[in-house]
């Protein structure tokens, strides 16, 4: 018999209204049919019977390659039987009707479809595929969702190449770019994931479905904005979705709508960044602060929802409040303490010790630490406050005023060496300075460091103690008595003294005449040749005997002038000074036997000393040579005292008396000038010294 693609029932009761229905025809047919065996049962062939089974089949259309009903018959370890009316069962593998579980979901008497492959194959077992018919199944639904423009459920199974494969019935690929209405970077969180596709396109041919989430996910999102733009309104109070976050605020979805909610709108506090207090995905509640319908802009709040702290700041910390605050930012000049959400206070780094010297507020505080202070001002309207740590302790300076009165001699080790002083510890961190002007009476320092070293133990006094300021003076040299206390009645105007060069400047030179007292030569007081400057006539360190111009006790200052002492020395050499300061009444007799007398004392000092001097110099005339000087002149003038007048006239023929007096009147003139110009030179010349020194 040859195979058809049409097959029929097997029972003609079933599905053919013609058959024998009662069982009086049933029996009158088997009686036929057996009378006929009967007669001839040689002569029923293959060809007969199969003529009888096409004929029982009839009215059932199925073919190779579509889908047939069947009937669950059983269900073995490995297969399930199907009955789908042929003259033999199907076998469908039983792993093709297991759930996603492993689960086993028909058995025997189920209804079921399936997919026919082949009529019999070499057992004679008809083929058959349930995971075939299913597929049919699903693609058939495809074209049905896709003509009406419909959605379709699937579910992520893995990532690949542009994408991600979805599982719908059969594997659909969905593109990166319709994943979502905005990139995905991990998409490997979406596996597993059960959502709603869209189809974009289809081909059974070649078992190719694309699919999108994203059409579905705008629809949805349209949807809601329009519901949305109907309620929104400036002040109302609404949920909403961190949808992104950027350095200055997070995007909000409302549903439908995004708004912005600025960083300065996070808190009424300091927000660095706003990831500190958002996160993406997150479900918030903000106020629509500024809505713009037109162009459908909403500004969003979160501090909006609270009231300002800054509002009630004055009443809740008045001057003298105790705080607690944490440290959030430090800064060169201090530190920023919020002592509750939204409200700030700076404490300057001069208000964390009362003692200590801070260079920088981290070698006091650190940003996270819990630190206590006190209100020292507020100014709401501003929004600052100011605080204090070193207040919450009490003040040591207040302590030391009566402890160590001006005089009171303190010994304390040396801390620290600068170019203008010495800081000695006194005590609990307090420092108190030595000035380089107060280390010495006498000596003139370029820099502490020459005398002492750090951690060295000093003696000095107290000078003063300015608690206000916080500044502690103290001096060394006060040890000692100043010896310019009795200047004045050791040296007198035109007085020649002696002294060691000490300084030379481009205006003059410092002589030291004793311990801690300094006279100063003008350069136009060093010599009459202009050309020479002072380093050139003296030396650093060389004896030098001056004539004393001026004594300023209040500013410590003398004025000596070495051309003012050679210019005497050469008139008593010739004699012209006794005589002509004789005659002016300027000396007396007694002075000038009292010149002489020294004069004769001195004459007993080595000669080698005065030709040394007369050598080096004029400056460095030696005192011997003055002694002789003097006598010769003393001599001189108790002659001309005693002779009378007409012997003088007679000894002195070559010079009239009007002349000598005139030329005596003249020189005196020219003499009290250049006297008046050095001093004026010296007193400008000692002032700027001293602002060197300074």
């Amino acid at each position: 018999m040859t195979e058809e693609n049409n097959i029929t029932n097997s029972t003609e009761q079933e599905e053919n209204p013609q058959a024998p229905a009662t069982e009086e025809n049933e029996e009158s047919f088997a009686q036929a049919m057996g009378a006929e065996a009967e007669e001839d049962d040689d002569s029923f062939g293959e060809e007969d019977f199969a003529a009888m089974f096409e004929e029982s089949l009839k009215g059932k259309d199925v073919k190779v390659g579509g889908l047939v009903s069947g009937t669950i018959v059983q269900v073995t370890d490995n297969d399930v039987v199907i009955d789908i009316g042929y003259k033999s069962e199907g076998h469908v593998p039983l792993n093709q009707f297991r759930d996603i579980n492993g689960e086993i979901t028909v058995k025997p008497g189920d209804e079921v479809d399936v997919f026919l492959e082949r009529y019999e194959d070499e057992h004679g077992n008809i083929q058959l595929s349930r995971t075939k018919a299913e597929r049919m199944k699903v693609w058939e639904e495809i074209k049905k969702i896709a003509e009406e423009d419909g959605t379709i459920e699937g579910v992520v199974t893995n990532k690949v190449k542009g994408g991600l494969s979805v599982d719908i019935g059969v594997a659909a690929f969905l593109p990166g770019s319709q994943i979502d209405l905005k990139p995905v970077r991990n998409l490997d969180k979406l596996i597993g994931e059960r959502f709603e596709f869209r189809i974009l396109k289809h081909n059974q041919k070649r078992n190719n479905v694309v699919i999108s989430r994203r059409a579905v996910l705008e629809e949805t999102r349209e949807k809601m904005k329009e519901e949305l733009l109907g309620k929104l309104q400036e002040g109302a109070v609404i949920e909403g979705v961190v949808k992104n976050i950027t350095d200055y605020g997070a995007f909000i979805d409302l549903g439908g709508l995004d708004g912005l909610l600025h960083i300065t709108d996070i808190s009424w506090g300091r927000v660095n960044h706003p990831s500190e207090r958002l996160n993406i995905g997150e479900t918030i509640q903000v106020k629509i602060i500024k809505y713009d319908e037109e162009r459908q802009r909403v500004s969003l709040g979160i501090k909006q929802l609270k009231e300002d702290p800054w509002t009630r700041a004055a009443e809740n910390y008045p001057v003298g409040t105790r705080v607690t605050g944490k440290v959030i930012s430090i800064k060169d000049y201090g530190a920023f303490v919020e002592i509750e959400e939204g409200i700030e206070s700076l404490v300057h780094v001069s208000e964390m010790s009362w003692t200590k010297k801070i260079k920088h507020p981290t070698q006091i505080v650190n940003v996270g630490d819990e630190i206590e202070a006190v209100v020292l001002s507020i100014d709401p309207e501003k929004r600052r406050i100011s605080l204090g740590m070193k207040q919450v302790e009490p003040n040591p300076w207040d302590s030391l005023i009566d402890k160590y009165p001006v005089g009171t001699k303190i010994e304390g080790e040396i801390k620290n060496i600068t170019d203008f002083g010495l800081f000695v510890g006194i005590e609990n961190d307090i420092d108190g300075l030595v000035h380089i002007s107060d280390i010495s009476w006498s000596k003139r320092l370029k820099h502490p460091g020459e005398i002492y070293k750090k951690g060295e133990t000093i003696q000095a006094v107290v000078l003063n103690l300015d608690t206000q300021n916080q500044r502690f003076s103290l001096g060394i040299k006060q040890l000692n008595e100043d010896p310019w206390k009795n200047i004045s009645q050791k040296l007198m105007i035109n007085d020649h003294v002696t002294g060691t060069v000490t300084n030379i400047t481009d205006f003059g030179a410092f002589i030291e005449l004793e311990d801690g007292v300094e006279g100063l030569v003008h350069i136009s007081e060093i010599t009459s040749d202009k050309e020479k400057k002072a380093e050139d006539v003296l030396k650093v360190g060389e004896t030098v005997t001056t004539k004393v111009l001026n004594i300023n006790d209040e500013d410590r200052k003398i004025g000596l002038s070495i051309k003012a002492f050679l210019e005497e020395k050469e008139k008593m050499e010739s004699g012209e000074y006794i005589t002509d300061s004789f005659q002016k009444g300027k000396v007396s007799l007694g002075e000038i036997l009292q010149m002489a007398t020294e004069g004769k004392k001195e004459d007993d000092a080595p000669a080698a000393a005065g030709e040394v001097a007369a050598d080096e110099s004029p400056e460095e005339a030696a005192p011997a040579a003055e002694a002789e000087e003097a006598a010769e002149t003393a001599d001189s003038a108790e002659a001309e005292a005693e002779a009378p007048a007409e012997e003088e006239k007679t000894e002195e023929p070559e010079a009239p008396a009007e002349e000598e007096k005139a030329s005596e009147e003249k020189a005196t003139e020219e003499k009290a000038t250049e006297t008046e110009a050095p001093a004026a030179d010296e007193s400008a010349a000692t002032e700027e010294n001293e602002n060197r020194d300074e």
